[in-house]
């Protein structure tokens, strides 16, 4: 599960800086930069929901905060 979440991560992170390339590069002529920002975007509601799913499933376990403190 931890090198799911970190691949993931860092997809999520390569893409973003694709984004920034093509900004950089394209200087608005093309879409690629609006393409890599969508799919940052997927890419990370898609972790939000296997993560809610995973813990659902009770393959992983949340710490929680104590209340007193």
């Amino acid at each position: 599960m931890h090198i799911f979440v970190a691949v993931a991560f860092i997809l999520i992170i390569g893409s973003l800086g694709s984004a920034l390339y093509f900004m950089m590069t394209d200087k608005g002529k093309t879409k690629r930069m609006v393409w890599s920002l969508a799919m940052r975007v997927g890419l990370s509601i898609s972790l939000f929901l296997f993560i809610l799913f995973a813990h659902w499933m009770g393959w992983i376990q949340s710490t929680g905060i104590p209340l007193g403190r």
